[in-house]
C-alpha cells in the first residue's frame, strides 16, 4: 500500500508531508482548493508525462517522493529484484520536474526512466479518473477494460500467445506478398548469383592467396638479384676464411679472453662479442637455407603471372579490390544460400503461412472464450450495480462478435451495450446513454471491475460527479467495501461518499498577501462533522445540519 507522500513546490503546494493509511480515505475541500493535486502527483511519480506547468510559480523544480509498503506484493518484489532495485520491504519512488520541463526519476535511490516507473506503477495503483466515461466510448478502451476484468494467468498467456502468433503470421504474409510481386526479379537474381559464385568457386581461391601470390611474384621476379645478395652476404659473414666477419670477431675474442683475466671490466664486452659471433653464424645458416629455397623457376613465375592476371580480371568484373575477392565470393555465396532457402520458396512459404494462420486461430478462439466468460460476469455485475445507482430495470451487456480480420488483440469486436429502460432492446453505449447515465454506467463498471483488480491501491478522482442522494450513499458504501481489502483514495464532493470513509483528509487553500498554497489536514471526529456539514450546503452550518452529519458518520461506522 501507499504509505507516505512528500511534495515540494508542486503546483500550488509549497511543501507537504502526508501519511497514507489503509482502508478508504476521502479527500474533500472547497471548489478550487486543489483536491486532485495529490492524485496528479501520484500519477506523475508513477510515470505520467509532465511539463513545466506542474512546478510552483517562482521555484526552479518540483519534487515528489512516494513511499510504498511492498511487504505483501510478491510481483513488485520480483520486478524490483530483476531490475536490481531491491530495498527490503519498502519502495521509494522519486520524481523531479524542472521549470524548463526536464524530468528525472529514481527507484530506491537508483536512476530510472519513465517506462520503468510505469511498469512498477502498474503493479501498485489503479487510477480511475473523473473523465473516464469519455474513453469508455472507444472500442479499444472497451476491449482493454474487459481484458483487465478477465485478468488471470491463463487470460494473459492467451493474450500474449495471440499477439506472438499474429506477428509471426503477419511477417510471413508480408514476406510472401513481396516475393510474389518480385518473383521475376528474384529468379533473375538467383541466376546471376549462381553464375557469379560458380565462376569464383572454380578458382578455388584461398582466403589470403592474393597477398601470398604478390609476395611470391616479387620473389620469383627478382630471384637472380636475391641470390646474388644472399650469396655475397654469406661469403662476407662466414665463408671468406680469415677475412670473414666471423673470423675477425674470433681474433678479437682471443685477444680479449686473456685480457679479461687481467681486468674483470672486460668480461661484459667479451660476452657481447661472443653473442654477436653466434648470431652471425645463425644468420649465415638462414641465408644458406633461403638460397636453397628461392632458386630460379621460370615456369612457376609464368603460372603466378597468369594466376594474378586472372584474379585482376575478375576484380574489375566484380568491381572489387583483388584482395577482397575471397570475401566477395563468401558474401555472394551467403546471399545465394538465403535466396535459395525455404524462406524464399513460394510453396514452402505458403505452407508456413498456413500453419501460422492455424496457430493464430487456435489462440484467438481460446482468447475469445475467456473474454466471453468474463463478459458474462462483468455484464451481470454492472447490471446489478445499475439498479442501485438509480437505473432500475436497466441492463448492461457486452456483445462479442467474431470478425474476419486478424489483429494482435484477436478477432473479437467488443461492444458495450445498454438498455437504460425496461423493455427497450440493448443498443451500443454511444447511442443510447445520456451524459448522466453514462457517468453512472461508467461508475458501475469501475466499481465492479475494481473488485477483480488485485492491485493494493485504488484511486477514484471525482468519479461520483453527476449523482447524489441515495445513489451517492450506495457509491460510498461500495467504495468503503472495497476499502476493507485494499487501500482506496477517493476525491469527492459528496457528503454521502465522504461520510463512508475510514479516513478523511481536507484539502485547504491558504491565501497570503503575495502567494497562495494548498495544504491537507487530517480530520478528527469533530473536524469530520464540520466538513461533512459544510459539504451538505448552506451559507451557515446549523446544529441540525451537524446532527445529520453526525448521524451519517455514525451509520457508516
Amino acid at each position: 500500500m501507499l504509505s507516505h507522500i512528500h511534495l515540494k513546490n508542486f503546483a500550488i503546494v509549497e511543501s507537504l508531508d502526508l501519511e497514507l493509511k489503509a482502508g478508504m480515505t476521502a479527500l474533500t475541500g472547497e471548489t478550487g482548493a486543489g483536491k486532485s493535486i495529490l492524485i496528479d502527483a501520484i500519477g506523475l511519480v508513477l510515470g505520467d508525462r509532465a511539463d513545466s506547468g506542474v512546478v510552483r510559480h517562482g521555484a526552479d523544480k518540483a519534487e515528489i517522493t512516494l513511499s510504498v509498503d511492498i511487504t505483501n506484493l510478491p510481483y513488485a518484489q520480483k520486478w524490483l529484484a530483476e531490475q536490481d532495485l531491491c530495498d527490503d520491504e519498502q519502495c521509494i519512488l522519486r520524481r523531479v520536474i524542472t521549470s524548463n520541463g526536464k524530468s528525472r526519476a529514481w527507484i530506491n535511490g537508483s536512476p530510472c526512466n519513465l517506462a520503468m516507473l510505469r511498469q512498477l506503477g502498474e503493479q501498485l495503483v489503479d487510477i480511475h479518473g473523473q473523465h473516464e466515461h469519455q474513453s469508455l466510448m472507444k472500442k479499444d478502451m472497451q476491449r482493454k477494460m474487459l481484458d483487465d476484468f478477465a485478468h488471470s494467468n491463463k487470460h494473459q498467456s492467451l493474450q500474449q500467445k495471440t499477439k506472438d502468433n499474429f506477428l509471426r503470421w503477419k511477417s510471413l504474409r508480408d514476406k510472401l506478398d513481396v516475393l510474389v510481386h518480385q518473383n521475376s526479379n528474384h529468379h533473375a537474381r538467383l541466376d546471376l548469383l549462381r553464375f557469379q559464385t560458380h565462376e569464383l568457386e572454380e578458382l578455388n581461391l584461398g582466403e589470403n592467396e592474393v597477398q601470398q601470390l604478390d609476395e611470391e611474384h616479387a620473389r620469383l621476379s627478382n630471384a637472380g638479384q636475391l641470390l646474388e645478395a644472399t650469396s655475397q652476404s654469406v661469403q662476407e659473414l662466414y665463408d671468406a676464411d680469415d677475412q670473414s666477419i666471423y673470423a675477425s670477431i674470433s681474433q678479437i675474442l682471443n685477444r680479449l679472453e686473456s685480457a679479461s683475466q687481467l681486468d674483470s671490466k672486460l668480461t661484459e664486452p667479451f660476452e657481447m662479442l661472443q653473442n654477436a659471433q653466434i648470431q652471425i653464424q645463425e644468420a649465415a645458416e638462414q641465408l644458406r637455407h633461403y638460397q636453397e629455397s628461392i632458386g630460379l623457376d621460370p615456369e612457376r613465375l609464368t603460372w603466378v603471372n597468369e594466376r594474378l592476371s586472372t584474379l585482376h580480371d575478375l576484380s574489375r568484373k566484380h568491381q572489387t579490390p583483388t584482395e577482397q575477392l575471397y570475401k566477395k565470393w563468401q558474401s555472394l555465396q551467403q546471399e545465394l544460400n538465403e535466396l535459395d532457402s525455404d524462406e524464399y520458396d513460394i510453396d514452402a512459404l505458403q505452407e508456413k503461412l498456413s500453419i501460422a494462420e492455424k496457430d493464430y486461430l487456435v489462440a484467438a478462439k481460446a482468447l475469445s472464450k475467456t473474454r466471453q466468460r468474463a463478459a458474462k460476469q462483468l455484464s451481470s455485475g454492472v447490471t446489478e450495480a445499475m439498479q442501485s445507482l438509480g437505473m432500475e430495470g436497466g441492463i448492461f451487456t457486452i456483445a462479442i462478435n467474431q470478425t474476419d480480420g486478424f489483429t494482435a488483440h484477436g478477432m473479437d469486436a467488443i461492444d458495450f451495450q445498454v438498455s437504460a429502460n425496461p423493455g427497450q432492446p440493448a443498443k451500443p453505449l454511444v447511442k443510447v446513454a445520456s451524459g448522466g447515465e453514462l457517468s453512472r454506467i461508467s461508475l458501475a463498471i469501475q466499481m465492479i471491475a475494481a473488485q477483480k483488480i488485485t492491485l493494493p491501491a485504488l484511486i477514484f478522482d471525482e468519479v461520483d460527479s453527476g449523482i447524489g442522494g441515495g445513489i451517492a450513499e450506495v457509491v460510498g458504501q461500495q467504495l468503503r467495501k472495497l476499502g476493507i481489502e485494499r487501500q482506496v483514495l477517493c476525491v469527492t464532493h459528496l457528503p454521502q461518499v465522504a461520510s463512508q470513509a475510514h479516513n478523511h483528509y481536507k484539502v485547504t487553500k491558504i491565501k497570503e498577501r503575495f502567494s497562495t498554497s494548498t495544504g491537507i489536514i487530517v480530520l478528527g471526529e469533530r473536524e469530520r462533522i464540520e466538513e461533512v456539514s459544510r459539504m451538505m450546503g448552506g451559507l451557515e452550518i446549523s446544529d441540525s445540519t451537524r446532527d445529520v452529519a453526525r448521524e451519517m458518520l455514525a451509520l457508516a461506522s
